[in-house]
C-alpha cells in the first residue's frame, strides 16, 4: 500500500504562484508514476499533471501546459505542482494520485493511490 498526503493549499491573490506537494509513504518503490488531478466546485475532477517516478517525464493537459510545472524529488518520493499566475479558474480541490501502472496517464480509473487533496482559493 501506498499512502499520499498532500500540503501547499490555501488562498492565494490572482496573479500569485503556489507550490503543491504531495508525500509518498509505504510501499513507494512500486510507483511508476504519480500525478495531479484538480476538482473545481460542482465540476469533475480533471487531469492537471503526470510524471514517471524513475525516468522524470512529465506529461500536461493542455490546460497547464505554459503555467504549471510538475517535478518529483531526488529520493522519488514527493511530487510537486508549481502554479504561475494563478488564475481564479484555478481554484480547486487539488488530488495527488500514483500509480504501479506502467503509464502515466490522464485518466483518473489508472491511477491506484489517492490523496485526500488540499484546496487552492484564488482571490481576484
Amino acid at each position: 500500500q501506498v499512502q499520499l498526503v498532500e500540503s501547499g493549499g490555501g488562498l492565494e491573490q490572482a496573479g500569485a504562484s503556489l507550490s503543491l506537494s504531495c508525500a509518498a509513504s509505504g510501499r513507494t518503490s512500486t510507483l511508476y508514476a504519480m500525478a495531479w488531478f484538480r476538482q473545481p466546485p460542482g465540476k469533475e475532477r480533471d487531469f492537471v499533471a503526470a510524471i514517471t517516478v524513475q525516468g522524470g517525464a512529465a506529461y500536461y493537459a493542455d490546460s497547464a501546459k505554459g503555467r504549471f510545472t510538475i517535478s518529483r524529488d531526488y529520493a522519488k518520493t514527493t511530487c510537486h505542482l508549481q502554479i504561475y499566475s494563478l488564475q481564479p479558474e484555478d481554484a480547486a480541490v487539488y488530488y495527488c494520485a500514483a500509480t504501479p501502472g506502467g503509464v502515466a496517464t490522464n485518466r483518473p480509473s489508472d491511477y491506484t493511490y489517492w490523496g485526500q487533496g488540499t484546496r487552492v482559493n484564488v482571490s481576484s
